[in-house]
């Protein structure tokens, strides 16, 4: 069974950092692309970060210049580096990816982790 787990979350100050993380577990043949989503209360779930399983990026443009998103395929993991964070990107962040698993290719989706960002 394949889990994706998020961890770093939590509460900090604007123009501070944080590092969320996400781990693939499972009977996992091969990760594609992993991305990052980010859900604010009362808003729709909208894509922040993605990076192929060649390493090529993509930001979303609310997180251009301030976020940087990696991957450490030996350890199932992409991870999400935040930098300069503003109060409008605190929201439950979710990672996703694309990955191949019992002979299928299919995307899974973790729970969440929270981040808070005060003013």
């Amino acid at each position: 069974q394949v889990q994706l787990v998020e961890s770093g979350g939590g509460l900090v100050q604007a123009g501070g950092s944080l590092r969320i993380s996400c781990v693939a577990s499972g009977s996992i043949f091969s990760i594609l692309d992993m991305r990052w989503y980010r859900q604010a209360p009362g808003k729709q779930r909208e894509l922040v970060a993605v990076v192929t399983s060649g390493g090529s990026t993509n930001y979303a443009d609310s997180g251009k210049g301030r976020f940087t998103i990696s991957r450490d395929n030996a350890k199932n993991a992409v991870y999400l580096q935040m930098n300069s964070l503003k109060p409008e990107d605190t929201a439950v962040y979710y990672c996703n990816a694309d990955l191949k698993a019992g002979g299928t290719i299919r995307d899974y989706w973790g729970r969440g982790t929270q981040v808070t960002v005060s003013s």
